[in-house]
């Protein structure tokens, strides 16, 4: 059991990793594709808590960044109104996918999983 939940936590980190790549190379499409599959098997039944936070701490090394303004965003609020901008920012992206706007959807999903990382 152990072995198959380091498998689905690489695999989340592999295709995290890939969707960066994407995006910074400009294939928003594929970024998107990529974190869809993220997101799919994070709200897996596959996934624990404890998977879940190994994920956002690799979220927080992959988004670290010395000017942040989201961060410090989410120094100022509390987890409620944490959820409720990523729920929205998911919203936003569903929108943005609608109309065939990858690069949109794309960067509201990165933005929504900045919010989720410690």
């Amino acid at each position: 059991m152990e072995d198959s939940g380091r498998l689905i936590l690489e695999n989340l980190i592999k295709l995290t990793r890939s969707s960066e790549n994407k995006f910074k190379q400009g294939n928003f499409k594929g970024a998107l594709e990529d974190k869809i599959k993220v997101n799919a098997i994070l709200k897996s039944r596959s996934c624990d808590e404890k998977m879940i936070q190994k994920y956002r701490k690799e979220l927080s090394s992959l988004y670290s960044s010395k000017f942040d303004l989201i961060f410090d965003h989410k120094l100022k609020i509390n987890e409620l109104k944490i959820n409720e901008i990523v729920k929205m920012l998911e919203r936003k992206s569903d929108e943005k996918l609608k109309n065939l706007d990858y690069r949109g959807a794309i960067k509201a999903l990165r933005r929504a999983e900045k919010y989720i990382s410690n």
